[in-house]
C-alpha cells in the first residue's frame, strides 16, 4: 500500500483555486458519456459533481495566510497484489477510502479529539496509471530512446533538405532500435505517458486545510507527533502523526479484506530499509522459509536485482548490504509493491 500526502502547489503563494487540480483529475472522464464518468465521493455521499467540490474547498479557507496551502491531496495506491485480492472492486476501494479518512482524522495531535466529522474532503477513483520518467522501465529504455531521437533528427534534416542520406535505411534502423528496447508493452517501446498494464486503480483525495466548520486549521504537514506551541499565553498541542496514519491504513486494509501481508509489503519493513538496513535484512533472514520465498518473489516481480537473499549474517557485509538496499529501495518505489 502506497499513500502519499502532498500540499497544494502553486509556486510562491497559495492564493489559487482548487479548480486547476480538479480539472487535472478529470483527465479519465474526457470523451466519456456523462453516465460513464467517475464522480467524487465523500464520507456519506457518492456522485458528487466537480463544481460542488471546487465551491466547498475554495470557500473553506478562513484565517489562512496567503502563503499557506488551502488544501492537501492524498493518493491511496494499493499494489497490484492488493487490488487482485479485492478483485479490483471499485466499491471496496471507496469503502476502504472512508476508513482511511477516519484514520487520517485520528492521527491529528490536538487538545480535543479530531474525528471524521471534522474533515472536509472529496475523493475520486481513477482506473489508469501512466509511465513517467521516474519509472524503472522508462529509465532503462532511455539509452535506446536517445539513439532513436538522434536518428529521428537526422531523418527530419534529410526530409527538409538540410542533410543527405538514405532515408529508407535510417527508418529501418529506427524500427530495429524500437524492437530492441529492453522494456516493451504490446510490442511497443515503453515511453512516458503510456498506460500501464494490469490493475492500476487508485484514489485521489482532496482534503481542506480547515476543518468542516471553517474555524480550525488541520494541517498534516507537521513532522512532529507531539509538538506544542504557545498561543495567546496558552500551551496548544499540534501536529500530525504520519507513522500512526500509515500503519493504521495498512492494518485497516488487512482486517477489512482479510489480506495476508508479507513482511516486505509492510510500512515497518520500508522504515527499516530506509533507516536501519541491517535490521531489515536480519528480519528478512528470520522469516519462515515459505514467507522468505514469497518475499523474494515479490521483490523480483517489483524489479529488484536480488540473485540470492543472504542465508546468514556473515553474508551481510556492509557493501553488499547497501547494494541490496539500493536495488530493493528502487524496486519498492517503482514496482508493484507499495509501502
Amino acid at each position: 500500500m502506497y499513500i502519499a500526502i502532498t500540499r497544494q502547489q502553486l509556486g510562491d503563494n497559495f492564493r489559487g483555486s482548487v479548480r486547476d487540480f480538479v480539472n487535472y483529475l478529470e483527465k479519465e472522464n474526457e470523451g466519456r458519456e456523462q453516465g460513464d464518468q467517475e464522480l467524487y465521493f465523500n464520507q456519506e455521499e457518492n456522485q458528487i459533481q466537480t463544481e460542488r467540490v471546487i465551491a466547498e474547498i475554495d470557500a473553506n479557507t478562513a484565517k489562512l495566510k496567503k502563503r499557506e496551502p488551502k488544501f492537501y491531496s492524498l493518493v491511496v495506491s494499493p499494489s497490484q497484489r492488493e487490488l487482485k485480492h479485492i478483485g479490483n472492486d471499485a466499491e471496496k476501494l471507496r469503502e476502504y477510502t472512508r476508513e482511511v479518512m477516519k484514520a487520517y482524522a485520528a492521527s491529528f495531535y490536538r487538545d480535543r479529539e479530531v474525528t471524521i466529522k471534522d474533515i472536509l474532503y472529496f475523493a475520486k477513483l481513477e482506473r489508469e496509471r501512466t509511465y513517467s520518467d521516474k519509472d524503472r522501465e522508462v529509465k532503462q529504455n532511455q539509452a535506446m530512446a536517445s539513439k532513436i531521437l538522434e536518428l529521428q533528427h537526422q531523418a527530419r534534416a534529410i526530409k527538409e533538405g538540410r542533410e543527405h542520406g538514405d532515408m529508407a535505411k535510417l527508418q529501418e534502423r529506427i524500427k530495429t532500435l524500437e524492437r530492441e528496447a529492453p522494456h516493451q508493452l504490446n510490442g511497443k517501446r515503453i515511453v512516458p505517458g503510456m498506460a500501464k498494464e494490469g490493475h492500476q486503480s487508485h484514489i485521489h483525495i482532496i482534503v481542506s486545510r480547515m476543518d468542516v466548520t471553517n474555524s480550525h486549521s488541520l494541517s498534516p504537514g507537521s513532522k512532529f507527533r507531539t509538538s506544542e506551541t504557545t498561543l495567546h499565553g496558552e500551551t496548544v498541542k499540534q501536529g500530525f502523526d504520519r507513522d500512526k496514519f500509515y500503519k493504521a491504513s495498512e492494518k485497516t486494509f488487512d482486517k477489512q479484506f482479510g489480506y495476508n501481508r508479507n513482511f516486505v509489503e509492510t510500512y515497518h519493513a520500508r522504515n527499516l530499509l530506509d533507516k536501519h538496513p541491517k535490521q531489515f535484512f536480519s528480519a528478512l533472514l528470520g522469516l519462515p522459509t515459505n514467507e522468505q520465498q514469497a518475499a523474494r518473489q515479490l521483490l523480483f516481480k517489483a524489479g529488484a536485482k536480488v540473485p540470492t537473499i543472504p542465508i546468514n549474517k556473515a553474508q551481510l557485509a556492509y557493501k553488499a548490504m547497501m547494494q541490496l538496499k539500493k536495488g530493493i529501495g528502487k524496486a519498492l518505489e517503482s514496482g508493484s509493491i507499495g509501502i
